[in-house]
């Protein structure tokens, strides 16, 4: 089932078109990667799922209920650009944040308590953000977003000012929102975090969607019917092509190209019968790639075209 659900929306700003019939539909329980270069739109779209602007025309849809200001509630955003108040002491303005949104003191106290605790960050309480690092700021609206169980999550390039160790705690930490629940809008220009974090993507490009559907299903159906082939020894064509060939470690690293329509085991088959073989696998083109060939359409070259 959806939790929420885009339908049609159109959204123009003086004679720029941000947004031109876009659709989408996020399941509940999952991270869904909204993707696009700069000036795409995904901004506009995240701004009228907040009800911070309302769209043209169209329609967002809530639990099967066209949304309203009042479901925001139920929303936690992470923006892009951070909105902490600088002069604000850290643990007096999570308080703050999380009354806004409806928790009563001793709930968010509570909450506050368990989630400074995780973190290791109880010593911030008292500092002002202005004291922080942009990686301690950041973990800090993390908190505030999520801390009133939100039903939608949105992160805007939530991992920007973090090292890899913090990364890692943070996606342990979405994934785990979802496993509690959560359903999980994911922004980022990051690939490999898409890859690894969002069963879904919509991409968007020139306000539109141009690309759309299960990040596993596109990467195949991406596939250049390029494989990696690990060997003890050397390999010939034989109703394949050989692209490269090389050797480390006494290991024979080969990458084949098939040029037929053969299955994949006919050709494993073909190998087989010159060498023993360590691993054969399909060679994937990576989100990263897919991106750049979807909003480039003359960028070719990873598909040899």
């Amino acid at each position: 089932m959806a939790l929420l659900e885009i339908e049609n929306v159109v959204k123009q700003f003086a004679g720029h078109r941000a947004l031109d019939g876009v659709s989408l539909s996020v399941p509940e329980n999952t991270v869904y990667g909204l993707l696009g270069p700069n000036g795409a739109g995904k901004t506009t779209l995240i701004r009228i799922i907040n009800c911070i602007t309302a769209p043209d025309s169209g329609e967002v849809r809530l639990n099967g209920k066209r949304m309203t200001p009042a479901d925001v509630q139920h929303i936690g955003y992470l923006p892009e650009e951070r909105g902490l108040y600088k002069k604000m002491k850290v643990g007096e303005q999570a308080l703050y944040l999380a009354r806004l949104k409806g928790m009563t003191k001793p709930d968010a106290l509570k909450a506050l308590k368990y989630w400074f605790e995780k973190f290791e960050i109880e010593a911030w309480w008292n500092k002002k953000v202005e004291e922080l690092s942009k990686g301690m700021a950041q973990k800090v609206q993390f908190i505030t977003t999520i801390l009133h169980e939100p039903k939608l999550l949105i992160f805007d390039e939530p991992f920007s000012g973090f090292d890899p160790v913090n990364v890692d705690l943070m996606k342990r930490e979405i994934l785990g929102l979802r496993d509690k629940g959560a359903t999980i809008i994911f922004s980022s220009h990051n690939m490999e975090s898409v890859e690894e974090l969002c069963e879904n993507i919509s991409l968007i490009n020139k306000s539109r969607i141009v690309l759309q559907g299960n990040v596993a299903e596109i990467r195949a159906s991406y596939a250049t019917k390029t494989f990696v082939v690990r060997s003890e020894n050397v390999i010939s064509e034989n109703g394949f092509e050989l692209l490269s060939q090389t050797t480390k470690n006494g290991i024979v690293e080969s990458l084949v190209k098939k040029t037929t329509t053969d299955s994949n085991n006919i050709l494993l088959n073909k190998i087989i019968g010159q060498t023993e073989i360590h691993s054969f696998e399909e060679l994937l083109p990576s989100m990263n790639d897919i991106f750049i060939e979807t909003v480039k359409p003359l960028n070719h070259k990873f598909r040899g075209e």
